[in-house]
């Protein structure tokens, strides 16, 4: 029977780090990473029978908890007809049609497999339609691993201290101008410096992978001003937000609408997946309607539109309802055990997305992530780890709940919490 230490030996030989994506190799905590078995609802189990409590929910699509019986029996019932075609099917459009109808001021959605792929894609669109070549993005937004985006990046990037990869060209990385988050004005002074030159800002509403970061009042507002006055596009990065912090994303939570939208993620129920969408005239340029050409083999199979259109027909306003309830009383409970032990801390959260940092003051923007104790997040993941709770392998990441998540695990989170900070003070090793 392989064990944690067998597979994670037998996994460097073959993958690079021994991982598929670089925070699972478990850099910066320290360790080893457990090897997943089998999960159910908000728990995993790894291959030598320990099981966790899990704050990852595969980095955010897991909305309903692992293996919901609609959601795996939908997919059964999908496998018996065929796992990919090449060719449309039926599945799609209504995946289509349930994003559309949910989200205010969208008209039309493309299919991709990624995240990475629908920004890059929303990315190219903008700089057609605009005639534009510059982008701005903001310091610590991860919009995947593009060219263009591995420009002081956060999640995966950021944990591993390379906020710029080899490979990326000058070419790709001229056109990119990187803001702060939650500062108007460094947006406008890049606007003022190149006026006729900038395509597109992209932006995380709620940024999750440098943790999770509030927007200021009148900050997404004021984006939404400034794009409208320099004739550029507004592009929200909804891939973690897209149904998970509300009905219709983000866009329905602020009430504003950008011109593109990118969503991930949730959309797939697990499997992969990648969408970029917006109005009608801008969506219509993408071929074959129009001249930007964008492609995919596996886009819109039917195993992924299934998964997705079950998750999404089971986000109803009950499930948004309970998804509030269990974030807010995670982030009470943490909270009440950083006051009671006296561990510097803030608690970050918006509807079932949240992080833990541990800072004195409240996080706004990347170098404030950048600023906070790291090492002690180490330590405490590590300590959480051993209490069988699983939580992202870095201070760079949101915690992701589920409606799967009962109050008995949130109050075990809770008292292992407590007994790692309190293991701080005594100043003992895990």
């Amino acid at each position: 029977m392989p064990t944690n230490q067998n597979l994670n030996e037998r996994a460097k030989a073959v993958l690079p780090g021994g991982v598929n994506s670089p925070v699972r190799a478990f850099k910066a905590v320290g360790g080893n990473p457990p090897y997943i078995a089998s999960a159910k609802g908000a728990t995993m189990t790894d291959v030598e029978g320990k099981q966790y409590i899990d704050y990852m929910g595969s980095w955010g699509p897991m909305i309903l908890g692992h293996t919901h019986p609609e959601v795996t029996a939908a997919l059964r019932d999908a496998l018996d007809h065929g796992t990919s075609y090449g060719a449309s099917c039926a599945a799609e459009v209504e995946l289509a049609e349930e994003i559309v109808n949910r989200v205010p001021g969208l008209e039309m959605v493309r299919f991709v497999n990624s995240g990475t792929e629908a920004t890059m894609s929303a990315l190219r669109l903008a700089r057609a339609a605009t005639k534009r070549e510059v982008i701005i993005k903001f310091a610590g937004g991860y919009h995947g691993h593009a060219d263009s985006f591995l420009i002081q990046a956060g999640s995966g990037v950021a944990t591993f201290g390379a906020p710029d990869s080899p490979g990326v060209t000058e070419g790709a990385a001229k056109d990119t101008r990187v803001a702060r988050f939650n500062d108007l004005h460094s947006v406008r002074s890049l606007f003022e410096a190149e006026p006729d030159a900038i395509a597109a800002v992209i932006v995380e509403p709620v940024p999750g992978n440098m943790g999770v970061i509030l927007a200021n009042e009148g900050f997404l507002e004021g984006l939404r001003e400034l794009c409208d006055e320099f004739g550029a596009l507004l592009i929200f990065d909804e891939v973690m937000t897209g149904f998970r912090i509300a009905r219709g994303g983000a866009v329905e939570r602020f009430g504003i609408t950008p011109d593109l939208a990118t969503y991930g993620k949730v959309i797939g129920g697990g499997l992969p997946v990648g969408a970029y969408g917006g109005r009608r005239e801008l969506m219509e340029k993408v071929s074959p309607s129009g001249p930007v050409y964008q492609a995919g083999t596996l886009s819109g199979n039917p195993l992924a539109m299934t998964a997705g259109l079950a998750t999404l027909r089971l986000l109803d306003d009950d499930a948004y309802s309970t998804l509030e309830m269990v974030g807010e009383k995670l982030q009470v409970g943490l909270d009440a055990a950083l006051k009671s032990t006296g561990v510097p801390g803030v608690i970050q959260r918006v509807g079932s997305m949240i992080t833990l940092f541990f800072n004195d003051t409240a996080i706004s923007c990347f170098e404030d992530v950048q600023a906070a104790d790291h090492q002690r997040y180490a330590v405490f993941f590590r300590g959480m780890l051993e209490r069988g709770i699983y939580l992202p392998p870095s201070g760079y990441e949101a915690w992701f709940l589920s409606t799967a998540h009962r109050d008995e695990q949130i109050k075990s989170t809770v008292v292992a919490a407590e007994e790692v900070f309190r293991s701080f003070q005594a100043g003992l090793k895990h």
